[in-house]
């Protein structure tokens, strides 16, 4: 059953990297006065906390606390606030990776701010070692401070990431490798701090008494597979130290691409929705071609606030003639189902849209009546578009029907510069014009300085 990334050699060692605080770790990089303050970051149009520093974290401000609960205290201890800046975290969230293959090519990026790493040999055998270099040098290279854990297994090394963020003695390194100080260790974390093990395992193992993770270890495989699946056994023999879950360094293409999000301000026409609609069918598009992918299906939907009025919210369903990576052919099926399912009287606060049945670009099967799934010349369009955009930036170009000024995008009040991707937000170096963050309700300047 056991199955690893390296079929010969040592037995493998797996190191978890985890960036502290990622998104504030971000801002920091580029603002060290952030340094020893409390910060947090905003969800999309500022609505909910989704990061904390850690002297956020002292001051009770809770994760996914909507922001307007927190306004007062976040003035009166003068926390520093920011809007999700997406551009500046995923490229951060690229240089840190480009790093870590400097220590070894066996990576799975697991999340913007996770990845497993697979050693071998000698340098599995100084992993602990390898692993405070791992942060110094991607500290030293980004400005991302990170945590890392060491184990024979990624559930192991999911479990020791934790503990080098949260035990006092590990200084951001914890090894999880020796079987005696992996027993103690387990005896005292419960069933579901175990990555893959919910609130429903959880009350189900302790209705049998298991309530630490060192209990589950010891259960009998038959018993562990009726009760928790095959999946569920694989995930006990990784917590005994045998390795099950190899590394994904080449994840599967997406079998469904979705985009959705809030408006900054409420839409009441059909005009006014058809934009972000487009440009919500424009980036699964964008996704399509990039994984070499076609869609045969397409759902839109929209809806109303939940709070404020009578909620109305729909979804319409499209095929196309054949499947489709073309964004002006996908444009069109969209407002066709946005057409169906718009309804006058209503203030609309959402609106997105879902691609299913992707197939891969080879296994069109062909139509009597329908060529191919675009065209030549569209075939032409979508590919310098994807290039233009790939080599000076995202929405250098871009269809019309995703509309120009786009004032339906997303509030950010507090949203910092993207360092890394815009020349004309590049950090400057005169001490009297480098941006600052915002304070806590703060205006933004062109400057991002607080007025």
């Amino acid at each position: 059953m056991s199955s690893t990334a390296y079929a010969d050699g040592p037995d493998p060692l797996f190191a978890l990297v985890d960036c502290n605080n990622f998104y504030v770790s971000c801002e920091r990089a580029f603002a060290p006065e952030l340094n020893g303050r409390p910060v947090i970051v905003l969800s999309n149009n500022d609505g909910c906390i989704v990061a904390r520093s850690n002297e956020a974290k002292a001051l009770g401000l809770p994760m996914g606390a909507p922001y307007f609960k927190c306004r007062d205290l976040c003035r009166r201890h003068r926390v520093r606030i920011f809007s999700s800046n997406y551009p500046l975290y995923g490229d951060m969230s690229r240089r840190v990776v480009e790093v870590l293959h400097r220590f070894t090519p066996d990576i799975e990026v697991y999340s913007i701010d996770e990845s497993f790493l697979g050693f071998t040999g000698t340098r599995a055998a100084r992993l602990v070692e390898e692993g405070a270099d791992i942060r110094r040098t991607v500290e030293q290279w980004t400005g991302i401070p990170v945590s890392v854990g060491v184990a024979p297994t990624k559930t192991l090394a999911k479990l020791a990431n934790r503990l080098a963020k949260n035990h006092p003695d590990a200084e951001g390194v914890f090894d999880l490798n020796g079987p005696d100080s992996r027993e103690r260790i387990l005896s005292q974390v419960a069933v579901d701090e175990i990555w893959g093990i919910g609130r429903r395992y959880k009350d189900k193992l302790a209705r049998y008494g298991i309530h630490t993770a060192h209990q589950l270890t010891l259960a009998r495989d038959a018993w562990i597979r009726k009760q928790l699946t095959v999946t569920g056994l694989r995930l006990v023999w990784e917590l005994r130290g045998i390795s099950c879950i190899p590394l994904d360094q080449a994840p599967a293409p997406r079998k469904a691409i979705a985009r959705s999000r809030g408006f900054g301000q409420p839409l009441t026409t059909l005009d006014e929705l058809r934009e972000p609609v487009a440009a919500h069918v424009a980036s699964a598009a964008h996704v399509l071609r990039r994984q070499r992918s076609m869609a045969g299906c397409l759902q839109v939907h929209l809806e109303t606030s939940r709070f404020t009025g009578p909620y109305y919210g729909n979804a319409a369903t499209i095929r196309p003639v054949a499947p489709t990576a073309s964004t002006p052919h996908l444009i069109r099926l969209a407002h066709q189902g946005l057409e169906r399912i718009f309804k006058t009287d209503h203030t609309y606060r959402r609106a997105g849209i879902l691609l299913t049945d992707i197939s891969p670009q080879g296994s069109l099967q062909l139509n009597l009546f329908h060529s191919g799934y675009y065209d030549e010349k569209q075939k032409k369009l979508m590919e310098l578009i994807d290039q233009v955009n790939g080599r000076h930036g995202r929405h250098t170009l871009r269809l019309a029907a995703e509309g120009l000024q786009q004032d339906w995008r997303m509030k950010q009040a507090h949203l910092s510069r993207r360092y890394t991707t815009r020349w004309d937000e590049l950090p400057l170096a005169d001490a009297d014009r480098v941006s600052t963050a915002p304070e806590a309700d703060g205006a933004r300047n062109t400057t991002g300085a607080t007025l």
